[in-house]
């Protein structure tokens, strides 16, 4: 089957990689001039399974409302006249209960431990190499109310059998243990020693080259407009190139998604939440993270690539504004020097932002719509990287008839 795919982030890319595996003709169409050059380019790091969950969680309304009050806030909120945005909010308010925090962290959960399983098998099928390191990831507690909430989160892991230890201080330390060097500022933390971490981006570009290989042709340079239905099906996608033709479409266009899908009557409730990094040399290893560590006072992610430390977090609501604003660098900043003063060097530091495609539930969106021949693989929010390789081999045996190695439970836009 002639398949195009909109989109070659870290989402596109495995896709056609796992769809052009299983025998089909794939073009990416991209309106950047190669693979990975938006919002899978300087994302944190992670590839976190243990870490799956949903931003909507019991208590989080009344500490949103604390953190916009708080110095170096890992929430900010500019309001707009954008509809989307109070509907996406008044949702995710709605999926702030146990009931429901419980159901999406088990989904998430399923796929994020799957897409890690695949990109295992992935790795060392093919030998791709993207500063990755096996040495899991740290959640780090600040106070008591810290690790008592950890114990919804453990419940699940526990559920779906993932591994996971509760530490305190001298464990943490001796995982990570330039913690030792700023001892008294942690209470203790989740150690998730299945995670994983690698540079997202030289992953994207690395399988692309791959997926070249394969015989996907990448269209760069591109802009896509729109796409035309003739009844129940997609027939075309309108480009800066002229119409293209295929046999079925795959959307995974990140946030920008929903806004291609909405004159063909198809809504899914995906929009931007903006998250920034900044990427600087190593300067002392014995004073930087093994791994990542989650910092779950600031909401900000430290990891390990290579011979650089990246650090990223923050969530800014304000559609799809991509202004790098100065005074986001702060929390990261704040972050990286309580905990790995002498990692990194900051003079040389990189800022960086980009919009992650949230759902409100977390969930990301993959399978089918009411168009026979388009289906969808977005909405993965911070866990595009975690979540890619296992959401395009759902998403590749979906479009080949075939059945998926996990339940489907919850993944598609029927949940909606």
């Amino acid at each position: 089957m002639k398949i195009i795919i909109l989109g070659s982030g870290v989402i596109g890319t495995t896709s056609a990689y796992f769809l052009t595996r299983a025998g089909h003709d794939v073009t990416v169409i991209e309106r950047q001039s190669g693979a990975g050059l938006e919002t899978s380019f300087a994302n944190a790091g992670e590839i976190s399974p243990g870490l799956a969950a949903p931003w909507a969680a019991p208590g989080i309304p009344l500490r949103a409302l604390q953190w916009l009050f708080m110095r170096d806030s890992p929430l900010v909120v500019r309001p707009t006249l954008d509809l989307a945005m109070w509907r996406w909010m008044a949702q995710m308010l709605a999926n702030c209960n146990l009931q429901r925090y419980e159901i999406n962290k088990a989904r998430m959960v399923r796929l994020a431990e799957y897409s890690r399983d695949c990109l295992v098998a992935l790795r060392k099928d093919t030998g791709i190499a993207y500063d990755e390191r096996s040495k899991g990831t740290l959640q780090l507690f600040r106070n008591q109310r810290q690790v008592d909430d950890a114990a919804h989160d453990i419940a699940v892991l526990e559920r779906y059998g993932v591994p996971h230890a509760l530490l305190d201080v001298a464990g943490c330390e001796q995982v990570e243990p330039a913690l030792a060097l700023v001892r008294g500022r942690i209470l203790g933390g989740l150690r998730l020693p299945g995670d994983e971490t690698g540079d997202c981006f030289k992953f994207t570009q690395a399988l692309a080259v791959l997926a070249a290989k394969k015989g996907v042709k990448f269209r760069n340079g591109v802009e896509i407009r729109s796409l035309t239905a003739d009844g129940a099906r997609i027939s075309g996608v309108v480009t800066s190139e002229g119409e293209l033709k295929a046999d079925a479409f795959v959307m995974a266009m990140g946030s920008y998604s929903p806004l291609l899908l909405r004159p063909l009557g198809v809504t899914i409730p995906v929009y931007p939440v903006k998250g920034y990094s900044i990427t600087m040399p190593l300067a002392d290893p014995a004073g930087a993270p093994e791994s990542t560590v989650m910092d779950e006072t600031f909401k900000v992610g430290i990891t390990r690539l290579g011979e650089r430390i990246r650090v990223g977090g923050t969530a800014e609501l304000a559609g799809y504004d991509m202004r790098l604003r100065e005074e986001r660098r702060a929390p990261l900043v704040r972050a990286v020097t309580d905990l790995f003063p002498h990692g990194g060097d900051l003079t040389k530091a990189i800022f960086w932002c980009g919009l992650r495609p949230m759902t409100p539930d977390g969930t990301p969106v993959i399978g089918a719509t009411p168009y026979a021949n388009l289906f969808l693989n977005t909405g993965h929010g911070t866990l595009g990287w975690t979540m890619s390789c296992g959401s395009a081999r759902v998403l590749a045996d979906i479009v080949s008839g075939r059945e998926p190695d996990i339940s489907l439970e919850g993944l598609s836009m029927a949940r909606y």
